[in-house]
């Protein structure tokens, strides 16, 4: 488990870290999202003991993970995928780093294995892809067997079949009761694999919660509703009687608030009028983070002349 408690972190007179605090239970896959600059590359240092904080606590196991006998057997970590010898093969390159934790040989070729590198185990890592290279930081994050991983953007560089294995293997390394901790921008690829989000803004928490929970919070109890030219407006109407808020978003389509999909086929059905589709708007992790981050974003891309500038 990992436990960070009010940590807080200046580098000059920029605020990396403003009480960040969170939790990453055992047995779920932990998403930590936020835009550029929002503290989670801090914090991620700050639990590996790489930064020190101005206050606070980071513990692994209920230990600062400096002061952890064999740090790789309590929690293994990816942050930098390009970070190896690239002389080095695959298996020197773990070889080295479990007889630095006193772990066996078997245990290399058993995370070879496991991260779907034993065929090309004694290539230079320097010519491995993105993609590979992740494979080979996530099969070092696993030598020590630890019950807690943390990821940083494991999904770049990832082709298709990559991105699927990602996800399968992420989410089995938690049904074996680990936890898991992933940093990533893709939202899309969170959303299919996390079971709880952390989002983060201006090195804080701005939501810690179960993924179905946010998603449903950001649909916000939304109906679309699509029906002919002739009847869109009746519908509207009708719905607006009920107390309903209607918007209309698209040439026959309406955004429908204030009313259940079931409340809204039952009255459109009982006042005769005809519609093409009812459905309940689903929200996407993606539409849920652009929502809670939108007053923290600390840069914004500029365009045309402002680029220039």
């Amino acid at each position: 488990m990992i436990v960070v408690s009010g940590l807080r972190k200046r580098f000059g007179s920029h605020t990396a870290l403003d009480g960040m605090s969170f939790a990453v239970e055992p047995g779920q896959v932990t998403g930590f999202v936020g835009p550029n600059g929002a503290g989670k590359s801090t914090t991620m240092r700050v639990i590996l003991g790489l930064d020190a904080p101005d206050a606070g606590t980071a513990l692994v196991a209920g230990r600062p993970y400096r002061s952890l006998t064999r740090p790789l057997c309590h929690l293994g970590s990816l942050l930098d995928a390009g970070a190896l010898q690239p002389g080095r093969t695959a298996r020197n390159h773990l070889l080295w780093i479990a007889h630095s934790q006193g772990l066996p040989s078997r245990r290399v070729d058993e995370v070879l294995e496991r991260a779907g590198l034993q065929t090309v185990a004694r290539r230079a890592a320097g010519g491995f892809s993105l993609g590979m290279r992740q494979r080979l930081g996530i099969a070092a994050a696993l030598l020590g067997d630890p019950p807690a991983l943390m990821l940083d953007e494991p999904f770049n560089g990832m082709d298709p079949e990559g991105i699927v294995w990602m996800r399968q293997h992420l989410r089995g390394l938690a049904a074996e009761g680990r936890a898991v901790l992933v940093s990533s921008h893709l939202m899309s690829e969170l959303e299919d694999t996390a079971d709880h989000v952390v989002v983060v803004g201006r090195g804080r928490v701005i939501a810690d919660t179960n993924i179905a929970a946010l998603l449903k919070t950001a649909a916000a109890g939304r109906v679309t509703l699509r029906a002919g030219a002739s009847s869109i407006d009746a519908a509207a109407g009708v719905l607006e009687a009920e107390g309903a808020s209607v918007s209309r978003t698209d040439v026959g389509t309406l955004t429908v608030t204030g009313l259940p999909a079931e409340a809204v086929v039952t009255l459109l059905t009982t006042r005769g009028v005809p519609f093409a589709e009812i459905s309940s708007h689903r929200a996407t992790l993606e539409e849920a983070y652009l929502e809670l981050t939108r007053d923290a974003v600390e840069f914004r891309a500029a365009t045309g002349s402002e680029a220039a500038a």
